[in-house]
């Protein structure tokens, strides 16, 4: 019994400061909220006509570019004490798929580049114009993932974390994602 008594005191201690570092880091980790790691500045090129419609004489095509502010990273928020394990100066931390935080096209950036219009044609009106401007942000939305924007976020933020967690003093730490099987062990020893 006292056997007992004594390994319980010998180890609440550290379970105790085990759970305190857990609260700190996820405190410290939950703070960020949503933490942009990559910000992309996409130009987009908006070609435009109607020249396919029977019953209008002439010609009327337009040429806009406009640019979009793209921000990604990870809702650093969404993580749970259930993400990481920590074994005295080793951490594994499991961080949710890096997302799209921001897209903005601003209404500055949306430039007219070319129009040609015949003689009895009515010019683009505003109202088209916005709508081409929507279709351009639906296009670069469907073009995130070849453009690579996400694994760039995903790399970065895993840089961020890891010099976070060697700053609070852990030395083997392993990072990865959920919906992803691959883990990338940043600083490994060797």
């Amino acid at each position: 019994m006292v056997k007992k008594i004594l390994l319980i005191l010998l180890f609440a201690p550290g379970c105790s400061k085990r759970q305190d570092a857990q609260k700190e880091i996820l405190f410290s980790l939950r703070e960020m909220s949503d933490l942009a790691t990559v910000e992309y500045t996409v130009t987009k090129i908006i070609k435009a006509n109607d020249n396919k419609t029977w019953f209008k004489i002439g010609e009327r095509k337009i040429l806009m570019s406009c640019e979009a502010h793209i921000k990604a990273g990870v809702d650093m928020s969404s993580i749970t004490k259930k993400d990481f394990t920590i074994n005295d100066k080793d951490i594994t931390l499991q961080l949710p798929p890096p997302k799209v935080i921001s897209l903005s096209i601003p209404a500055e950036t949306i430039k007219v580049e070319f129009q040609d219009i015949s003689l009895f044609r009515d010019p683009f009106k505003t109202a088209e114009r916005d709508q081409l401007a929507a279709q351009a942000e639906t296009q670069i939305r469907n073009s995130i993932d070849s453009l690579g924007i996400l694994q760039q976020a995903k790399i970065n933020t895993s840089l961020f974390v890891n010099n976070l967690l060697v700053r609070l003093g852990y030395q083997n730490i392993t990072i990865s994602y959920t919906g992803n099987q691959q883990s990338k062990n940043v600083n490994e020893k060797k």
